[in-house]
């Protein structure tokens, strides 16, 4: 039996949840580990004629705001110092041979340092604060706003924590130092251990600290065959991961700043609206992780049928402006293949740089109004009209295509821009810039 250290274990909330989980894509996986028996177990004429093994995600670390913490864990750090992240961990179990089960499975964290402490462990959704209305999480505390970020960064993660029909419930143990984890196991026998796995604990860090390692392990209960087993790993599976230096900076600093608008959003249905604002926000988050910015370091503000964002300071501008743009191009095409002209996800697009600084209720700096007043000016808007079949136009001040554009080795280059003037008479601005038009599909 794999059993929780006594007296430890809690048992998950229930939530309720958006269907099958995604199994772990080759660029979430940090290690395929092969489960072996225990005492020569298993080595019945039903056992699997290739080792069971199981697929071990790349732990997702992100940092969480003093100011969203508990307040007595926001007291601690003010006291101590102490840094505190979100760690989502996934695993998938390989599929077994007919009329074999798995009815139990433990998995476990053991972190390196023995002042790195698990101070919450949530087995699904629920104790965390997220709640699924429909197909997507929608975050119910100030710790899921970070984790559901963050795991734009991983597709199919967050559908992992959530609870799930005839599947027992997490019960974890560890709270409170190094060594944690979760057990799922329905002692009756009545209820399936899934296959695949999603978990979220929240870390206590000693100050100073800039990278978590650790080790995976990972055990199962093997039943339904003349043979009952139990397997575990043949070795830890290690991880050592940076941490980001935080969400967005307090201070004042350079960045570069995009906003995003839909074309013919205030024309859809009601479901129709609801659909653009999914498509944009997933999309977004897909065209940032392609162009290397960690989904982590960004705090995308939503403005219902746009988006605005800060990047983080100190990015190479001429390898993540040509990123970006190729990847709006290519993720629009994606998302546009077989939808009628009405349906396509149109946008227009800007980018601008200069000093700003998170304030109350948003971002100040003149680079975060410019950047609007080219996204809201005339020649974006025009461009948009004149040409149907395009998916995205892009505008940026002169400043940007100077230092960048005009010496890009990549697309965009300065011959794919055109030069407009951007005058808002009544906002007092005027300013010179730059229009790239998007490729044409066929409509």
């Amino acid at each position: 039996m794999i059993g929780v250290p006594a007296g430890e274990g809690v048992p998950a909330a229930s939530a309720p949840g958006p269907g099958a989980a995604v199994p772990l894509g080759d660029s979430d996986l940090l290690a395929l580990g092969e489960l072996v028996p225990a005492d020569g177990r298993g080595q019945g004429d039903d056992r699997p004629t290739e080792p069971i093994r199981v697929r071990c995600g790349r732990p997702l670390l992100y940092p969480v705001p003093g100011e969203d913490l508990p307040v007595h864990l926001r007291r601690r750090a003010e006291a101590t110092g102490r840094r505190y992240v979100g760690a989502l961990f996934a695993f998938d179990l390989d599929t077994l041979p007919r009329r074999q089960r798995y009815s139990a499975a433990r998995f476990e964290v053991i972190l390196t340092d023995p002042g790195a402490l698990a101070v919450r462990l949530d087995g699904d959704g629920g104790t965390l604060g997220l709640s699924w209305p429909e197909a997507l999480a929608e975050p119910t505390s100030a710790t899921a706003v970070h984790t559901v970020a963050a795991a734009r960064a991983r597709p199919g993660w967050l559908a992992r924590l959530a609870s799930r029909a005839q599947s027992p419930r997490a019960h974890v143990f560890g709270i409170h130092r190094h060594e944690f984890g979760w057990v799922y196991e329905d002692p009756r026998g009545d209820l399936l251990v899934p296959r695949a796995h999603g978990m979220h604990a929240l870390l206590e860090l000693p100050p100073g600290v800039t990278r978590v390692a650790g080790a995976l392990d990972a055990r199962v209960r093997v039943t339904g065959g003349r043979d009952p087993y139990s397997a575990g790993l043949r070795e830890s599976v290690t991880f050592d991961e940076a941490l980001e230096a935080g969400g967005p900076a307090e201070g004042a600093a350079v960045r570069l700043c995009m906003a995003v608008d839909v074309t013919g959003y205030s024309r859809r249905s009601t479901a129709g609206t609801e659909q653009v604002q999914r498509d944009l926000v997933e999309l977004l988050s897909r065209v940032r992780q392609d162009a290397g910015v960690p989904e982590s370091s960004v705090r995308p503000q939503p403005q219902g049928d746009g988006q605005f964002t800060v990047l983080p300071a100190g990015i190479d501008e001429s390898v993540v402006i040509s990123r970006l743009v190729a990847g709006l191009g290519r993720q629009l095409r994606a998302l546009n293949v077989g939808r009628s002209v009405a349906e396509r996800l149109r946008m227009r697009v800007a980018l601008h740089r200069g000093l700003v600084k998170p304030a109350s209720n948003g971002w100040v700096g003149v680079a975060a109004i410019a950047v609007h007043r080219i996204l809201d000016s005339s020649p974006l808007r025009d461009a948009m009209t004149a040409r149907p079949a395009v998916d995205f136009v892009l505008g940026l001040p002169d400043v940007l295509f100077q230092d960048v554009i005009r010496q890009a080795t990549e697309p965009p280059l300065p011959a794919d821009f055109t030069p407009v003037t951007v005058e808002l008479p009544a906002k007092g601005f005027v300013e010179h810039g730059w229009l790239h038009i998007g490729p044409e599909e066929s409509v």
